[in-house]
């Protein structure tokens, strides 16, 4: 009898060990996300910021902002940002 009292007690250690691993995990990978490298499988540059943040607010708000502006003035808004990027990374390369 003290063997298989034994192999259950080991059995109910094993069992509680992998509860609690996966209630830890749960908890750190709510956060952890953010903080891994794009190349490993993190968010990515251009990911939006996460809800409940102050830059999540001035995030909407912008969106919100070019959302309401007529199309034509939109594209150009466009242009002009994806130009100044493109010189911008254009002088770096170089």
């Amino acid at each position: 009898m003290p063997r298989s009292f034994r192999s259950l007690l080991i059995l109910l250690a094993l069992s509680a060990g992998l509860s609690g691993c996966g209630t830890v995990n749960e908890k750190l990978s709510s956060g952890m996300g953010d903080y891994v490298p794009q190349w490993a499988g993190g968010l990515p540059a251009d990911a939006p910021p996460r809800a409940g943040t102050p830059q999540y607010d001035a995030y909407m708000k912008e969106r919100e902002r070019k959302r309401l502006l007529p199309a034509a003035d939109r594209e150009k808004e466009e242009q002009a940002q994806k130009g100044a990027a493109g010189s911008a990374s254009g002088t770096a390369v170089r």
